[in-house]
């Protein structure tokens, strides 16, 4: 795909096939995020995979019930409350992977570094034909230095994006986008 065309027909996809998106594909993906623009260049991102559907409805069940369990503690609002609630809700949609962007740095900048990452990776799925969605909801949990002990995750590491990648069932189609404010100063 042309660059604008990738650029204007990215989403966050929230429906996947069960079709597993393969190890090289995921480490192409992983590649391309390493090519994103890093304050003085110190690229401070790792990368967590995690693949297996079933894997990651578990993982996805467990964080809900955390979510709901310690709602107060969070910066949600009542009507996302109401979501997550939603028995069809699934917090990781049924992806057949997720990619963790880390922060292995506590640099300033590093956590905006991996974000740039993190576009990177969800630009190159869309060129793949894959879809992807960050989930922010995710983090929080996944954050926990229990959690991290127990997916063996570097205690010192911040997970920054948790993506979910996949094959779509369908693309979603666009919000559209408001102009955009610009002010010129001189």
């Amino acid at each position: 795909m042309e660059l604008m065309d990738v650029l204007g027909s990215r989403r966050a996809v929230r429906d996947y096939t069960p079709m597993p998106v393969e190890r090289p594909t995921i480490e192409h993906l992983i590649h391309a995020a390493t090519l994103a623009p890093s304050a003085m260049n110190l690229q401070p991102w790792a990368f967590a995979v995690l693949t297996g559907q079933n894997r990651i409805d578990q993982l996805a069940g467990r964080i809900k019930s955390w979510l709901l369990a310690n709602f107060s503690d969070t910066m949600y609002g009542p009507s996302i409350r109401g979501m997550i609630e939603d028995p069809k809700y699934t917090l990781l949609h049924h992806a057949p992977a997720l990619v963790m962007v880390l922060a292995k740095s506590q640099e300033a900048q590093a956590v905006e570094d991996c974000c740039l990452a993190a576009e990177n990776l969800m630009l190159a799925a869309r060129d793949e034909g894959l879809g992807s969605c960050w989930v922010g909801f995710a983090r929080p949990w996944i954050n926990l230095p229990e959690i991290k002990k127990e997916l063996g995750l570097p205690q010192n590491y911040h997970v920054v994006a948790p993506i979910v990648l996949g094959y779509p069932l369908a693309w979603p189609k666009s919000h559209g986008r408001s102009a955009p404010e610009i002010q010129w100063l001189g």
